[in-house]
């Protein structure tokens, strides 16, 4: 993938524990933790060429999407992975109950 227009690609590796996506020559990762029904998501990291193409969108949606379809319980701890979850809340279901209260969109006062 080289054209800012091709789809991004993105593969996920168990030994690494990992979400990975190649571009360039450069790779961009999304890290998680896993315990038995919970997902901790540790970190995102773009490289800064590969910026501003969604692929730390694309990461975050496919990672949460495995998590939905595992069952899994989701801690984002990866401030990507939560400001990701604040702008889509259809992902606050599968949070923990206190990732739900931290990352609920706050009501605007009138």
């Amino acid at each position: 993938m080289s054209a800012e227009s091709d789809p991004i690609v993105v593969e996920k590796n168990e030994e690494k524990r990992r979400y990975e996506v190649r571009v360039d020559g450069m790779m961009a990762v999304l890290t998680w933790a896993r315990t038995d029904d919970h997902i901790t998501f540790l970190h995102t990291l773009v490289p800064e060429p590969l910026e501003g193409r969604g692929i730390a969108s694309q990461l975050a949606h496919t990672a949460l999407d495995d998590a939905c379809a595992a069952h899994l319980q989701v801690v984002a701890q990866c401030p990507y992975v939560a400001a990701y979850v604040r702008r889509h809340p259809e992902y606050l279901a599968i949070l923990t109950p206190a990732e739900q209260v931290r990352l609920r969109p706050r009501q605007e006062s009138r």
